[in-house]
């Protein structure tokens, strides 16, 4: 199988990782969210093994795969055992690797032309689900890492039912059956999106509503939807009662309790449900080269009220 060339942006495949060697199984990463799954080599996968990971996504929303060797044809086909891939419009695809727009480059290197080989550079990336201001959403995100540095950008993940779980019933009673709206306006990189004009009113600017309360695509089972904070309203109420809802709702859900912080090391791959997390990055030391590879895979459906 060939790699993409990465080669020519100084970039080279490490061929020493370590291999898996343990059985197939399941390690909780923490009580509340995440799974490392043990013993299952991505880029031979069976249809067996992709059941397993399957079901293991749906009950546990985030999972760590160690010491893998993928290709970047592994990586789509791996992504592609759970669903359709997301492949770049034609104005990101500078951003993907080339001829595979399915694969994301999320990177802080430059080329030998001093631009950016692909998104999301060292800053800090907010909490957020990925493209949630769609009408159909991303089931999935799986990040892939290539180059990590010493320290810093640290992905943490946060499970949406452990929050809503936990809600206190004051605080549920006030989203049971509104909507809130997904801005559309800004990346999780605080960058406006290509394509959109610039808004900070949350009434009028882009964006998708979503049910605040949904039910999980696979269990049924209540998740709390919130999508990124940046323009975001609750549907119906006034600015200024949304904001005050909004973060309290934010302040609840972001809690330690419910979140996982994952170190990188080099053959990680991260595989989180989309649909049930907020995901968030920390900033990176620009010094320190960082190349992570990002599949999404499409959802089937709209978010649907519980």
């Amino acid at each position: 199988m060939s790699d993409i060339p990465l080669t020519q942006i100084g970039i080279k495949r490490d061929q020493h990782l370590d291999q898996a060697v343990e059985t197939r199984g399941l390690r909780p990463l923490t009580p509340g969210v995440g799974t490392e799954v043990t013993g299952i080599n991505l880029e031979s996968l069976s249809d067996e093994d992709a059941g397993f990971i399957l079901e293991a996504i749906h009950t546990h929303s985030t999972l760590l795969f160690r010491d893998q060797k993928l290709s970047n044809e592994g990586l789509v086909s791996f992504s592609r055992h759970f669903g359709a891939v997301v492949e770049a419009p034609d104005i990101q695809r500078k951003k993907t690797v080339p001829g595979l727009p399915q694969i994301y480059i999320v990177s802080n290197i430059k080329g030998d032309d001093g631009k950016p080989i692909g998104s999301f550079g060292s800053g800090e990336a907010i909490w957020h689900a990925d493209n949630s201001n769609r009408a159909i959403p991303p089931f999935a995100t799986l990040l892939y890492a290539v180059e990590v540095p010493p320290t810093g950008g640290d992905t943490w993940v946060a499970s949406m039912i452990a929050a809503l779980e936990d809600m206190p019933d004051d605080l549920r009673e006030q989203i049971e059956g509104r909507f809130i709206k997904h801005d559309g306006t800004y990346n999780a990189g605080g960058f406006i999106r290509e394509g959109v004009e610039a808004s900070d009113d949350p009434r009028t600017c882009a964006g998708r509503l979503h049910p605040a309360i949904c039910a999980h695509h696979a269990s049924g089972k209540p998740v709390l939807y919130l999508g990124r904070r940046r323009n975001a309203y609750v549907d119906g109420l006034s600015l200024e009662e949304s904001e005050t809802l909004l973060d309290a709702l934010w302040a609840h859900a972001t809690k330690s309790a419910y979140s996982y912080a994952h170190h990188w090391r080099k053959g990680d791959l991260l595989m989180w449900d989309n649909r049930s997390t907020l995901h968030r990055r920390d900033e990176i030391d620009p010094a320190h080269r960082r190349l992570m590879l990002r599949t999404l895979i499409k959802g089937k459906e709209a978010p649907r009220s519980f």
